[in-house]
């Protein structure tokens, strides 16, 4: 065998780092996230309800801001008629964080978790939050 001792040695280099994600992360456990929804305007809601039900807006609720944005800024349509046929104003500060207006709490808890950047700031003014 030509370069054997080589081979080997480029294999094992190899695959010390292919496997380098996983044996750095040994014994490293992320918390999973749970979004607080404890704000006073929920509190003071009688029927906690979101646009869309819980499930829907765990699963596409960045689908459904994307919509709301090309509908508001291309459209000029500035209302949505959600699933059970309710009227809301299309507006990510006047709608979504009026409720949720514990931004840190709520959005960055799992875009942390996920790794995600979202570029809603870049555009639009992030809410001010109390220090408790």
């Amino acid at each position: 065998m030509y370069n054997g001792g080589k081979i080997i040695i480029g294999l094992i280099i190899f695959l010390a780092f292919v496997a380098f994600p996983l044996y750095y992360n040994i014994g490293k456990v992320s918390v999973k996230p749970e979004p607080k929804l404890d704000t006073s305007v929920i509190q003071q809601l009688k029927e906690k309800k979101c646009v869309e039900p819980k499930a829907y807006m765990k699963a596409e609720h960045m689908k459904l801001l994307n919509e709301w944005r090309d509908s508001a800024v291309r459209d000029g349509n500035r209302l949505y008629i959600n699933s059970e046929g309710k009227q809301f104003t299309i507006s990510l500060q006047n709608t979504c964080m009026k409720c949720h207006s514990n931004k840190k709490k709520f959005c960055d808890e799992c875009h942390n978790y996920a790794a995600v950047k979202p570029y809603c700031w870049d555009c639009h003014i992030a809410p001010k939050e109390k220090e408790i």
